[in-house]
């Protein structure tokens, strides 16, 4: 087994064009970063450039990577931090203590029948376990795909469907906001609907809500890892290519996309990036606040920190939940390094007491990084000068796994971007501005394009659409013209300098609080209720969320809302059709009732016009519409 660290040029543009230029020297040496039990016969197999092949014929395992190689030297060293302000509840696990818990997980799911290849479900809020369980099975090799905690049954059953899993790992209940929500009515809910429920679950009780244990099959967790407190579990070596998680992510059809993520080519990534971008060494702490439900949680939580041997803070709670230092007492207190969150937190302290940012020491902190929506100058400059750390801007997708845009100052020190930018191409991207109607790359600055990817993608961006390559050839490399580019479906522009800027998407896909939700999805959710004829949502910009959903409904039965209160009834009878369908996450900030929607004689929905509308701004070309009362109505009712 081999572990060194790679070399980085002496300037960012020679790094970045030795990635373009010399693929295979290049990612030759960041496969050094990890350790591989069989080494790689062929650096990229791209005689598919949408199916790009890394690392072919060498062996690794996640597990082995983030945890075991580092038991040697880092066996005492802390590893996972969990802290949870919704319980009260803190425990430290070195990477001795993690080895064991997550030896015990997978003993546990191989004694329920769980093999290599085998899909598992987890389905649970963001506790140590969670973790254990995802370690443990890319430890024995099986398919781990973990769905937001507390998602409705409706969007949980889908996934359950499109993976099928021999076993789901659930627990009793999550907290927010100090309201407990139980787990165990909505997974059985989700089992009832969907057409390929596995015949197991394993249930972690918190003691958070009544649990009741269906024999045959719900198995207790404490109970089976009773059985195994000293079982060894050998790590399955998988050839690189070979999945490691699916993760579902919305789209512009009711259907979620399950993006599949190889195994070696995710633990190199993974690996230079916490060098290269995230300004990280072994046996420092690092605190990203998302949730494992997201891909954040799966990078920068889970394997991220853990490839690089540092100790990974995992919390439960909110940002201001006991109080709005909660975040910086914990930098304070376990001494974390770097910080990942999103635009959307920052915005949410900036309404608290500024008091709380200066009364902790975060001496130890060398940069907050954000990502998920766009990055706005003032919440960057008011984070920024409050905590006197640097803000960092970084770009990426669920599809790719870790950043396409960002300042790579691991590589190039000191580099200083643009407000407003998250930053430049990301070595390995073969970024893109293409004109949307021509297919063709704009070369000149600051001129709008779609931000497009040549093939292949590097290392531990999606391999395909889970079951379905042909929705992925269809979905990301089939939409700009005459070309076979991936499509991030981002509009951009670069300046002279080769700084990105991000200016929203070019399909349906809304960002709500670093959250992607398809407007489709909203849409059937909606067009449940029995009341409800036509519906559209659009996206609307929000200064706390980065964007919200806007619903326009046409109603079967405008009688029902004959008074202000009854409209104000069937407006929470939509919105409690979106709760139990997709979650409160995906729950519009307003149901606008109209008498039609605006429409192009062709029977096209005229979504950029409504969501002009929406945000106060010129609608624009409406010659084709079909009937001009149906904007008026809108403009008019939103005032």
């Amino acid at each position: 087994m081999t572990h060194s660290t790679a070399t980085p040029s002496s300037t960012y543009a020679d790094f970045y064009r030795r990635s373009i230029d010399d693929r295979e020297a290049f990612w030759a040496e960041q496969a050094q970063l990890i350790d591989w039990q069989q080494p790689f016969e062929q650096v990229c197999d791209a005689s598919q450039p949408a199916f790009a092949r890394w690392f072919v014929g060498g062996r690794t395992n996640l597990c082995h990577n983030a945890v075991d190689r580092h038991l040697p030297e880092r066996g005492e060293q802390n590893a996972l931090i969990y802290v949870s302000s919704e319980t009260g509840i803190e425990q430290v696990y070195s990477y001795r203590e993690l080895h064991a818990e997550v030896q015990r997980m997978a003993a546990v799911l191989l004694d329920l029948g769980v093999r290599k290849g085998d899909r598992v479900l987890i389905y649970m809020p963001m506790i140590a376990e969670a973790a254990f369980a995802m370690l443990a099975c890319v430890r024995i090799g099986a398919i781990h795909s973990v769905v937001f905690g507390g998602f409705a049954s409706h969007a949980l059953a889908n996934r359950i469907d499109d993976a099928r899993p021999s076993l789901i790992v659930s627990a009793d209940a999550g907290m927010r906001g100090g309201k407990v929500l139980p787990y165990q009515p909505l997974l059985d809910e989700a089992l009832r609907l969907s057409q390929h429920p596995p015949q197991q679950v394993l249930m972690v009780k918190r003691g958070l809500a009544e649990v009741t244990l269906q024999g045959g099959r719900d198995v207790d967790y404490a109970t089976a890892r009773a059985r195994f407190l000293h079982t060894q579990v050998p790590c399955e070596w998988l050839e690189s290519s070979e999945p490691s998680y699916i993760l579902y992510t919305s789209g512009t059809t009711g259907k979620p996309k399950g993006v599949q993520r190889d195994t070696g080519g995710y633990a190199v990534a993974l690996a230079a990036s916490m060098r290269h971008i995230y300004l990280s060494q072994p046996g420092e702490t690092f605190f990203a606040t998302s949730d494992i439900g997201w891909v954040v949680g799966h990078s920068y939580i889970i394997y991220g920190p853990l490839l690089n041997g540092m100790a990974t803070l995992m919390y439960e709670g909110l940002p201001i939940r006991p109080h709005a230092g909660i975040w910086w007492s914990l930098v304070e207190k376990y001494r974390v390094n770097v910080m990942f969150s999103a635009p959307t937190a920052a915005r949410v302290l900036k309404k608290q007491d500024p008091a709380y940012l200066s009364q902790y020491d975060l001496s130890s902190l060398k940069a907050l990084f954000l990502a998920g929506e766009p990055l706005d100058e003032p919440t960057a400059s008011w984070i920024g000068a409050a905590i006197h750390k640097p803000i960092i801007d970084n770009y990426w997708q669920t599809e790719t796994g870790w950043p396409i845009l960002a300042l790579c100052s691991g590589v190039e020190p000191g580099a200083v971007g643009q407000i407003g930018s998250p930053g430049r191409a990301v070595y390995g991207f073969d970024v893109r501005l293409v004109d949307e109607g021509t297919g063709q790359d704009i070369t000149e600055p600051n001129r709008k394009g779609v931000l497009a990817i040549q093939g292949p993608l590097p290392p531990g961006c999606l391999q395909t659409v889970w079951g379905d390559d042909a929705r992925y050839l269809r979905t990301y490399w089939s939409s700009i013209p005459g070309r076979d580019l991936y499509s991030t479906f981002d509009w951009g522009v670069r300046d002279a300098e080769g700084y990105y800027f991000i200016l929203g998407r070019t399909d349906d896909v809304i960002n709500v609080a670093g959250h992607r939700l398809g407007t489709r999805e909203i849409e059937e959710a909606i067009a449940s209720h029995p009341n409800v004829a036509e519906v559209a949502v659009v996206g609307r910009a929000d200064a706390l969320k980065g964007q919200v959903a806007m619903a326009f409904v046409v109603s079967k039965n405008p009688a029902l809302l004959a008074s202000a209160e009854a409209t104000r009834e069937q407006e929470q009878a939509i919105m409690q059709c979106v709760d139990a369908q997709l979650g409160a996450v995906a729950r519009p900030a307003r149901v606008c009732f109209v008498a039609t929607l605006p429409k192009t004689r062709s029977g096209k929905l005229l979504r950029r016009a409504m969501q002009a509308l929406c945000e106060g701004r010129d609608p624009g070309d409406l010659s084709t519409l079909d009937d001009p009362a149906a904007l008026l109505q809108i403009r008019d009712l939103l005032g």
